[in-house]
């Protein structure tokens, strides 16, 4: 390893999410967004040192089906390439690893979801533990539900705090054109509750791509990189009942180790696709009214997913790219109720 490697993001696309792409194969979906973010650097993949994808066997109902999304990227010559049963947070984690190797200079990773043909409740039910929680059939949203109401119960929230976070990520996401759900709308009825209809992800398509770089070689594909300070990932303990649900420790172990406390950041983009979850992690991570939380809209706008963490890490970046933002945090997470967590820092250079 050579850690005084510097990584950057320099390049990150996404699609226009949607509720449904039945006329779009996985491999459609993805092209368009990798020649894109190839684009953006003028990159060809000969250019490309090593390849990293995450996505799920669960929602595309075959084994191994991320082969198929190679014939996308371009598998011929021989490419060196990884794969994360992830979302592409994860993929591009160990992009980063493999860049500070020295094997590589630049990398590209991408992930991508289609969540739309089948039953997404009933597909997570299968994270749960086999013997005692899952033939329970408790599905992510009454999963939720309990962290949502255990916040509730502690004083941490309400539902009129919940509902304001609803209404301001969507209004948010009316500058996003890639958003599902823009705009502000009714809350709705309850789905389980305390949480409402608003206060859910929607279901939808999607997929995302960023590129890599090191050093000088980053800063010769973008004007104005967005380097990596800093990430970590952490887990929680499978069980939920050993876990308070009003916290979580594995975020907080996962900023701290990624630097986040070491200097306050502006902009934060957490993986958040229940209201609730977006009061745990503010709490976990210490922020503050004066850090703008998901501009974007975050997952309450857009939640494909195995992408909708790295669109996390790719929407920080891009505010780098432009200015908007010198110091962001960037924030993904996986399994029920928060379990696993990814936290990176992002700079940009100092300005002349």
């Amino acid at each position: 390893m050579t850690p005084d490697r510097e990584v950057a993001i320099v390049a990150f696309a996404q699609t226009d999410h949607l509720r449904r792409t039945d006329d779009l194969s996985e491999v459609e979906m993805v092209m368009p967004v990798l020649h894109e973010v190839l684009r953006q650097t003028g990159c060809k993949t000969s250019d490309i040192g090593f390849t990293c994808s995450g996505s799920s066997d669960y929602l595309a109902g075959r084994a191994f089906s991320f082969t198929m999304a190679l014939d996308g990227v371009g598998a011929w010559p021989p490419i060196s390439e990884s794969h994360v049963e992830m979302d592409g947070a994860w993929a591009l984690y160990e992009a980063w690893v493999k860049l500070l190797t020295g094997e590589a200079d630049t990398a590209l990773v991408y992930s991508y979801g289609k969540t739309s043909p089948g039953s997404v409740r009933d597909v997570l039910t299968r994270q749960l533990d086999p013997y005692y929680v899952a033939p329970l059939w408790p599905d992510s949203v009454a999963l939720a539900a309990l962290q949502a109401q255990a916040l509730v119960d502690a004083g941490h929230a309400d539902e009129p705090r919940l509902a304001a976070i609803a209404a301001r990520s969507r209004e948010d996401a009316t500058a996003n054109p890639h958003a599902q759900l823009p705009g502000a709308r009714d809350q709705g009825a309850y789905v389980v509750g305390p949480l409402r209809t608003g206060d859910c992800p929607p279901v939808g398509d999607g997929a995302a791509a960023v590129v890599l770089a090191v050093g000088d070689r980053a800063r010769e594909l973008c004007d104005r990189p967005a380097w990596i300070r800093g990430i970590d990932h952490r887990i929680e303990a499978h069980s939920l009942g050993v876990r308070d649900l009003t916290d979580s420790p594995s975020t907080r172990l996962a900023a701290e180790r990624a630097g986040a406390f070491d200097r306050p950041v502006d902009t934060a983009e957490l993986h958040a696709p229940f209201t609730s979850q977006e009061v745990v992690l503010r709490r976990a991570l210490d922020l503050d009214d004066r850090v703008r939380v998901n501009p974007s809209g975050g997952a309450l706008a857009a939640n494909p997913m195995m992408a909708a963490g790295l669109i996390r890490l790719g929407e920080a970046a891009a505010r780098i790219h432009r200015g908007v933002s010198d110091r962001a945090l960037a924030h993904a997470t996986s399994g029920p109720c928060l379990q696993q967590n990814l936290v990176a820092v992002l700079e940009g250079e100092a300005r002349a």
